[in-house]
């Protein structure tokens, strides 16, 4: 196992979410890796210190820091019912505070309802997949409120109805009557709540919003669309992104477009903020899965920015 590009990667899942390595897992092997500062980013979930599992319960942070990492709990929360892949990873906040146990209650109710629709109209099309085959989640059991639709995205690969997970969301993504709108929080109300509980908002890979969003009936381009959360008071764009490994679509190399996030909200925003967005896809079979620590940032830029900084004294108290 290779050192890896960065020693801070501020985007990651587990079995929390869509992950398939435990918490614990991810930290042991961030640990190999020569990872310093670690964030735990599941989706739509409020992140907590303690993993049970079997009977057993780790304290995440201890063990965490007996392998010599800083870890950093946080949630990545999608959002824009109109506008898909607008994710907003929150980390520093109070975690618990009520409006997190019910963001978490409401997008789990919202999920389950706007999926299983979309297999009944996948079924209707001849592409047969059930729910007890998502949550079986190929051999890594789930709870229901845990289902991604990237689990139905890789039932699609595994059943032979795509090349791949990727193919397959693409699929899912250009036909209009796959596209079951479900409720999502407000971007700018999650930043309004990020703030009030003390945290910090970062958007996730931001050009896997697509190049025209239409909101309220209005088009506009995806840096028009970026500029407003922007002004909604956004703390951070994720600028190193594992684009090439992702359904992205467009013409430019995962440099190039960190290079546009730089030239174009570097001082606009306090973060450029990096991530893997590991999500230890090796053990579903993927070929050249996304890796911990493959982007992110350097120590020297964490430690030396003031709200990044400010994270690892909020974890330690």
């Amino acid at each position: 196992m290779e050192k890896s590009n960065f020693t801070c990667d501020l985007h990651t899942h587990t079995t929390r979410s869509d992950g398939a390595d435990t918490p614990m897992e991810v930290i042991q092997r961030a640990a190999a890796l020569g990872i310093r500062v670690l964030a735990l980013t599941d989706h739509d979930t409020v992140p907590r210190r303690v993993y049970s599992e079997a009977g057993s319960e780790t304290d995440l942070p201890a063990l965490a820091k007996a392998a010599g990492v800083k870890l950093l709990l946080g949630t990545e929360i999608s959002c824009e019912t109109e506008v898909e892949d607008v994710h907003i990873i929150c980390l520093g906040c109070s975690w618990e505070d009520a409006w997190f146990s019910e963001m978490e209650r409401a997008v789990s109710v919202s999920r389950r309802e706007s999926y299983q629709i979309l297999l009944k109209r996948l079924g209707e099309d001849g592409i047969n997949i059930t729910w007890d085959e998502v949550l079986d989640n190929g051999g890594h059991p789930i709870k229901e409120k845990h289902v991604m639709k990237k689990m139905i995205f890789e039932q699609m690969a595994w059943k032979g109805y795509a090349q791949n997970w990727k193919q397959a969301k693409l699929m899912i993504k250009n036909t209009p009557r796959y596209q079951i709108k479900r409720e999502k929080p407000d971007p700018a109300a999650v930043i309004r709540e990020v703030h009030r509980t003390g945290g910090i908002a970062i958007l996730a890979h931001p050009f896997l919003i697509a190049r025209h969003a239409e909101k309220n009936g209005e088009t506009m381009t995806r840096k028009e669309y970026i500029d407003l959360l922007v002004e909604a008071g956004l703390d951070g764009i994720e600028a190193c992104y594992t684009y090439d490994k992702t359904s992205y679509e467009g013409p430019l190399s995962k440099r190039e477009i960190e290079g546009f996030i730089r030239e174009n909200y570097e001082g606009r925003v306090e973060i450029m903020s990096g991530g893997s967005d590991y999500h230890a896809d090796q053990k579903k079979g993927v070929a050249h899965p996304r890796e911990i620590g493959e982007c992110g940032v350097t120590e020297e830029y964490f430690y030396g920015n003031r709200l990044l900084a400010g994270l690892v004294s909020k974890a330690e108290e």
